[in-house]
């Protein structure tokens, strides 16, 4: 799966191209609020234009759910991405995606021109990697690029099916840049290698913890998943959120990190509070416990200060880290200090810096420590399938070098 055909293999010269991206940007008043995955696109995008193809982009936006929505329409992406081209991107009005308009602006097409089609989610055979649809796209094109990793772990038309009616098939550069560093740093990594996992639940990360376990020297838990591994020891957990069906899991992943000969890191104090946060960003009262004495009417929300050094100190150490998932509730100022303190030992390290998309990569870019990072993934459930070793159908259907 790491060893894919891209861009720099093809001759795409007086060809029709489709090259699928990702998107799926928010909008607010017909307004994109945050253009970094347009930004993210443009490198595959121009490298296509200045080899003299005819390029045809395409996406899904929201969940439409196989019909026509204004509201939801690529339009606006048409109008924002010819600016940061310099070039006009047409748009290919069509409810059907690819049907006698779409065709007809295809068919117009001169070497370097681009074209954007409407959302493929419009249609209700996309997400069901339907055949129909899958031969309309196949249809206008000869070449297929895949660039869209946010959705990689989907077998959809415009990513799977398109790609296994086409001759030639392969990946962009965002998606390559993807396999380089989240592929390589599970499968290859320089040692020592540190993974964190965080965020709210243990049922979320299980295939994670289990394949990261077996690949890494040293993992790393914070975040609402720790309390369900400190219960796991039998600490007292007052009432942070736990996940008594996954007791025994976590018992099991302790052991198996001491027969592997593997370092697990759990909190060994806690930013306990009397309740959740409400607002989430308000101000609360907290106080700095044990973690094996939690309050039995207190909640951990963050990890302690103790730890939160440990953890920096863990980063400082590797050559290779991956992180996904936040320490506590980084929304709120006062629970922030843990993910920031690791946010900052990513920043420091010499060591090569992955965010496995989601809220680890929302969290970095808030807090300012975007830019020091080796690599922000750009997919949340396709970084993690990627971390749990599965095979991902729109990585697995280009073509193999």
């Amino acid at each position: 799966m790491l060893n894919k055909k891209s861009v720099d293999d093809i001759n795409v010269k007086g060809k029709r191209v489709l090259c699928r991206c990702d998107f799926n940007v928010p909008l607010k008043d017909g307004k994109i609020t945050d253009e970094n995955r347009l930004v993210a696109a443009l490198p595959t995008i121009k490298k296509l234009v200045s080899d003299g193809g005819k390029v045809i982009l395409c996406s899904h936006l929201g969940k439409p759910k196989g019909e026509p929505k204004p509201e939801l329409s690529l339009a606006p992406v048409a109008r924002r991405l010819s600016e940061l081209l310099g070039q006009e991107v047409k748009f290919a009005a069509d409810n059907e995606v690819v049907g006698a308009n779409a065709k007809a602006a295809v068919e117009a097409m001169k070497d370097g021109d681009v074209i954007l089609l409407e959302n493929t989610r419009y249609r209700a055979e996309e997400t069901k990697n339907g055949e129909e649809f899958s031969k309309d796209l196949a249809g206008i094109c000869d070449v297929f690029v895949n660039d869209a990793f946010g959705t990689a772990h989907r077998a959809h038309c415009s990513n799977v099916g398109v790609a296994s009616l086409v001759d030639t098939a392969v990946v962009g550069y965002l998606m390559q840049k993807e396999i380089d560093f989240l592929g390589n740093a599970v499968e290859n990594p320089t040692r020592p290698f540190v993974a964190i996992l965080g965020g709210a639940k243990v049922a979320d990360k299980l295939n994670v913890i289990s394949n990261l376990l077996e690949k890494c020297d040293t993992l790393i838990i914070g975040g609402g998943m720790a309390y369900t591994f400190l219960k796991a020891k039998g600490y007292e957990t007052g009432s942070s959120l736990v996940d008594d069906e996954k007791i025994d899991y976590c018992k099991e992943m302790i052991e198996k990190a001491e027969k592997l000969g593997k370092t697990m890191l759990l909190p060994t104090d806690t930013v306990v509070a009397k309740a959740f946060p409400d607002p989430i960003d308000g101000a609360i009262d907290v106080e700095n416990v044990r973690s094996e004495a939690i309050p039995s009417d207190m909640m951990g929300l963050d990890i302690g200060t103790e730890t939160a050094a440990a953890y920096a100190e863990a980063v400082k150490n590797a050559k290779t880290v991956v992180w996904n998932g936040p320490m506590g509730v980084f929304e709120n100022p006062t629970l922030a200090k843990g993910t920031i303190a690791v946010a900052r030992a990513f920043a420091e390290t010499d060591a090569t810096t992955i965010i496995g998309g989601g809220d680890s990569a929302a969290a970095v870019n808030q807090l300012g420590f975007g830019d020091q990072m080796t690599h922000i993934s750009t997919g949340g459930g396709a970084s993690l399938e990627f971390l749990e070793g599965k095979e991902l159908p729109g990585v697995a259907a280009a073509n193999d070098k």
